[in-house]
């Protein structure tokens, strides 16, 4: 379980502050789904990055499992992140040298997991995505869709508690959104994830069964009954 309390964020630009995210107390329970949406530079992705303990506050606590990520050091955010939480992100971020199960396999090195359980992981992870048949294949000889996969599955590879989502439809076109959120869907249904998704398509958020909007770093959550 997530629990924010009284989070803010502040940055500086030239002689402004910035008030990024301004008080945001949230709670999320293990294996909710929640959409975050908001206006360009209204705090949604930096509040991904607190969740994801790839930025800390400058004030609050943003506590997972009863682990206030602020307060731990490098080497054991660098761990938190490691074991329990999985990104995908809109740009993939996949490496252009590493085949499909190599890109994979990478979420596993930092775990010490021997050479072939990476290999065997890596190759289950793909299938369950629809990829078996293009292990061997680099992300430049797939499409955009294909290597969104290839992202998903290096997520989920290292059996996260968390799955953290960016726009992770953002460079696709409507059909592939569709393709792609069925993935991820199907995935957070399987696996038991807590889902948390930074989106601006509005079709994809009536579909969450929690949606927080965020504005000027100000945070409302409601439920969507007919999600």
């Amino acid at each position: 379980m997530y629990e924010l309390r009284n989070v803010t964020k502040l940055y500086t630009r030239g002689k402004d502050t910035v008030r990024a995210l301004d008080g945001i107390d949230l709670t999320i329970a293990d294996g909710d789904r929640l959409v975050i949406q908001g206006p360009t530079g209204g705090g949604k992705s930096t509040l991904l990055q607190m969740l994801g303990g790839l930025d800390r506050p400058t004030s609050g606590e943003v506590v997972l499992d009863g682990t206030d990520l602020a307060k731990l050091s490098e080497s054991k955010l660098t761990r938190v992140r490691s074991e329990n939480i999985g990104f995908v992100f809109q740009s993939f971020n996949l490496i252009p040298t590493l085949t499909a199960q190599e890109n994979v396999e990478t979420a596993l090195v930092p775990l010490g997991v021997k050479t072939k359980e990476r290999r065997e992981r890596a190759a289950e992870a793909l299938t369950s995505v629809g990829l078996g048949e293009r292990l061997g294949h680099l992300p430049g000889e797939m499409s955009g869709g294909q290597q969104q996969r290839v992202a998903i599955a290096r997520a989920l590879v290292k059996q996260p508690k968390v799955l953290l989502a960016d726009e992770p439809t953002g460079n696709l076109d409507e059909g592939m959104r569709d393709e792609i959120m069925d993935v991820l869907e199907s995935m957070w249904k399987e696996h038991g994830l807590t889902f948390i998704m930074v989106t601006h398509d509005s079709a994809i958020a009536k579909k969450a069964p929690r949606l927080a909007t965020i504005r000027k770093g100000k945070i409302t959550v409601k439920e969507n009954a007919g999600a």
